[in-house]
């Protein structure tokens, strides 16, 4: 299905001040409701990214919906329950965890251990669901990517299409993927490496174990904001190897430079999401891990309620870096007004090969 012509909102500003994108009665887009000024797109705020993220979700709703039931809920059921996850490995490499956090002289406090514990299930639960994160996951993101670029286009979503398409494209997604890992776990590994490193040397330069505590404070808190960035470039430059032919190290380095200027609206996203996605997690953990009604019949129903609303929080979470994308996109280029078309398409469907139907 095809929808009226016009310029397209991923080359103008999608910004969309006090009017909607869609029409509240029929859900359809609004040729008249984009802002062309680039200036006033430049004060988009996170709120407003998620607006119309909503927006988007309402009008390829059965899309991003089964999108979210055939390749989300797997991997979220998954990740939420820990099925896969040996927790005496984990049991052991927190011990291991714990024996160089007390030589390098911090305390071996509460909050330590539980950052410990926390710190080997994530390791375990991202090496055991990896094959997962690559395929399932991964796939999702494309596919969330392919709905939303449509939907600028004013286009529906077609499963057909998007498997053609990503068939072509999925060796840089792959590849951008890995780059992406080797990035966050480089990062956190030397983030380790220096906390041990300086703790260490604190403690044989004679500082108290209560000073080391406060100084890893410190230190995590610069750090979480150095991933923080990082995740988002990681994001955006999944969504760039989907929408352009760049991948790998390419896509890191676009991305780095298409969110220059827009860091702090990435940074309430993640933080939005990071926080939706955490609360579900805990309610996971608390209802149906810890407590159950008598004879556990609430992990029935408790189970796979939250495991559907951590999948929609990662579908909006997708949305959002793909809607951001496109923010920061067409902020940067200038205003075009070709016949619109989504990316995806344009790129990797030839128009002397038949339409898949």
């Amino acid at each position: 299905m095809e929808l009226s012509s016009g310029p397209s909102p991923r080359l103008n500003s999608i910004s969309v001040h006090n009017n909607d994108i869609f029409d509240s009665s029929d859900v359809q887009l609004d040729k008249n409701a984009f802002d062309h000024n680039h200036h006033h797109f430049a004060s988009k705020s996170a709120l407003e990214i998620l607006r119309e993220t909503v927006r988007i979700l309402r009008y390829n709703l059965s899309g991003f919906m089964a999108i979210t039931a055939v390749l989300i809920c797997p991997v979220s059921a998954l990740l939420l329950s820990n099925f896969l996850v040996d927790h005496r490995l984990v049991k052991r490499i927190t011990i291991r965890l714990l024996l160089v956090v007390k030589s390098s002289g911090l305390p071996l406090k509460p909050f330590v251990r539980q950052s410990c514990q926390k710190f080997s299930e994530m390791a375990i639960s991202s090496t055991v669901c990896f094959p997962l994160f690559i395929t399932l996951l991964l796939m999702s993101k494309a596919a969330v990517v392919y709905s939303v670029d449509c939907t600028y286009a004013r286009k529906m979503f077609d499963a057909n299409k998007c498997y053609v398409i990503m068939t072509k494209i999925w060796k840089r997604i792959v590849f951008t993927y890995l780059w992406a890992c080797t990035v966050m776990v480089g990062s956190l590994t030397l983030f380790l490496v220096f906390l041990v490193t300086v703790s260490s040397l604190l403690s044989l330069i004679g500082f108290p174990p209560d000073f080391n505590v406060y100084f890893a404070i410190i230190i995590g808190l610069f750090f979480s904001i150095f991933l923080a960035n990082a995740i988002i470039i990681c994001n955006i430059a999944t969504v760039i190897s989907v929408l352009e032919d760049v991948a790998g190290p390419q896509a890191l380095i676009r991305s780095s430079i298409l969110i220059r200027g827009q860091t702090q609206v990435g940074l309430l996203i993640f933080l939005g999401s990071t926080i939706g996605m955490s609360f579900v997690e805990g309610l996971f953990e608390h209802r149906v891990k810890t407590l159950s009604y008598g004879d556990g019949s609430s992990r029935i129903w408790e189970g796979p309620l939250l495991v559907l609303m951590y999948s929609f929080a990662v579908l909006i979470d997708i949305m959002m870096s793909t809607v951001f994308y496109f923010s920061c996109k067409s902020y940067s280029l200038e205003s075009s007004h070709e016949e619109c078309q989504p990316v995806l398409e344009a790129r990797n469907i030839s128009p002397a090969a038949p339409e898949v139907q």
